[in-house]
């Protein structure tokens, strides 16, 4: 699976970025990185998403025990990598009757936290319990949100190319062909969203402290993060609003 999102839908960590890499190049420019994608996987489907990026993804070839799930439910797309193993828990929870997967309950967890809020972002990814990476993009409020498992089981990496556009994929070639040494593993056990940037989470309250990532030559490619456990800010609290507000800037 492969996402590239315009600063105007996922700006980045800046510590992500590496100024002026010469390896790095324009993911969106002329469709480079779609037509890549598709040159590599023939059988594959890329989503257009206008100026604020795209969506691309295949089956084919994939990990029958981290399998590849995508879904398009009122203009919120998503990406989804892996199993969750309590479904039929998640389905009570949010009151769903009719049958769902690991793709669609992400939606509609995503949509419950939108519209109505009863959870903080940081448990309805917590409340997943299995190996999963995934991707969604909501085109009414041009929002994100991405999350890893807490022991990121699926293979995952994002990185920066050299417009600031947002690189995600679980081939870190893909990522690589943009972003060149601006790229790392997605942090574990994290979510990221279009208005609270990246954040843990276990640790929610905590900053996340990047640590330079460096390669076998020595080198800086990107950044890792890890909780700053000296830090920790007040909780902004969750308020409860009615259905038909829309909640996807305070999430």
């Amino acid at each position: 699976m492969l996402a590239v999102f315009d600063e105007s839908v996922a700006k980045c960590p800046e510590a992500l970025a590496i100024p002026d890499s010469s390896e790095s190049s324009c993911a969106l420019k002329d469709g480079f990185l779609a037509q890549h994608f598709s040159s590599v996987h023939p059988d594959s489907v890329t989503i257009n998403l206008g100026s604020s990026g795209f969506l691309a993804f295949n089956n084919v070839k994939q990990n029958p025990l981290l399998p590849r799930l995508f879904a398009v439910v009122d203009d919120m797309f998503c990406l989804f990598e892996g199993h969750i193993e309590n479904l039929g828990h998640l389905k009570q929870q949010y009151g769903l009757s009719k049958c769902v997967n690991e793709v669609t309950i992400s939606i509609e967890a995503y949509r419950t936290l939108r519209d109505r809020g009863p959870y903080p972002a940081d448990q309805v990814v917590r409340d997943f319990d299995g190996k999963f990476a995934f991707i969604l993009y909501d085109s009414s409020s041009k929002s994100t949100f991405i999350a890893t498992d807490a022991d990121g089981s699926v293979p995952f990496f994002w990185g920066t190319d050299a417009n600031g556009h947002l690189v995600l994929s679980d081939d870190s070639d893909m990522v690589k062909k943009a972003c060149g040494k601006s790229f790392a593993p997605f942090p574990k056990g994290c979510y990221f969203t279009t208005s609270g940037g990246l954040r843990s989470a276990e640790h929610p309250l905590n900053d996340l402290k990047a640590v330079p990532r460096v390669d076998s030559s020595g080198e800086v490619c990107g950044a890792l993060f890890k909780v700053d456990s000296e830090s920790r800010k007040e909780s902004p609290g969750m308020p409860r609003v009615g259905s038909a507000a829309n909640w996807s800037q305070n999430y």
